[in-house]
């Protein structure tokens, strides 16, 4: 589905179905950095076949949404605040993985309408960034890849076995990645390892905050969410046992339980 939002074509995954039913609770899916709404590929299908109106989104720069990229975590919240309110899908409940979790926080502190709930998958007080991976980023795409996938996938799924489609976890993530389009990840990367506002951010909320957090998760460990945590009143933790950062793709069944407990499916739909 394309929108033409703020001067942009703007691509969003729909799940297989329209916003047309209003009474039905939307969803809001914010993918990770340089990363796209396919991220969510084995959650919004099941998300629309259930009872909510779905857009996992491909922010400005990414996948297909006309660029540039935004530059800073605070831009992509007022510009993902607005979309939700000129779709008409607020309140919804964001749900963001990684650098979407920082979006999902802005969004909402910028526009509390706009927010339902929040999950925060894969997410931490700071995200600082490795030199490393920050100027491969820009200038190595290939390389930052593969460094992501090696520290952000946990280790039982590096040895194979794993029941996510396809053939190899590790090469889809990859390739994901790969395909980023010109300075997305750069900008992205730059984004998070700059970005201070989120404990101050989740401060402001008043909404329910459920926090999905991998065990095995070296990119945003656990240890590094306790300030975020403990900003919000109304908080609840999953922990996904073994599983590293990249929960939506390297768990998607988990992933996809553990969204619609924080939203409160109830089996009904």
């Amino acid at each position: 589905m394309k929108v033409d939002y703020d001067g942009r074509s703007v691509t969003i995954a729909t799940g297989g179905r329209d916003h047309s039913d209003a009474s039905k609770p939307a969803v809001v899916l914010l993918h990770g950095s340089g990363m796209d709404r396919t991220t969510w590929q084995l959650q919004n299908r099941w998300l629309a076949h259930h009872g909510y109106r779905v857009a996992a989104i491909d922010l400005p720069g990414h996948g297909s949404t006309d660029g540039p990229p935004l530059e800073t975590i605070e831009e992509m919240g007022v510009w993902t605040a607005g979309l939700i309110s000129h779709l008409g899908l607020g309140p919804a409940h964001l749900v963001g993985f990684s650098l979407g979790t920082y979006v999902a926080l802005e969004a909402a502190a910028h526009d509390p309408s706009c927010a339902a709930s929040l999950v925060l998958i894969g997410t931490a007080a700071t995200m600082p960034v490795h030199p490393e991976l920050l100027t491969s980023a820009y200038d190595d795409i290939p390389h930052a890849s593969r460094l992501m996938t090696s520290w952000g996938i946990g280790a039982r799924a590096h040895r194979g076995g794993h029941p996510s489609p396809g053939t190899w976890l590790i090469g889809a993530a990859t390739a994901l990645v790969d395909r980023s389009p010109e300075n997305a990840l750069g900008h992205d990367m730059a984004a998070c390892n700059a970005y201070t506002g989120a404990v101050e951010a989740a401060g402001k909320l008043t909404v329910p905050v459920t926090f999905v957090l991998g065990t095995e998760d070296k990119m945003t460990p656990i240890r590094a969410s306790g300030d975020l945590v403990d900003a919000v009143e109304n908080k609840s933790v999953i922990r996904m046992d073994k599983i590293g950062h990249f929960m939506p793709i390297e768990d998607p069944i988990g992933a996809r339980k553990a969204i619609a407990q924080a939203i409160g499916w109830d089996g009904s739909r």
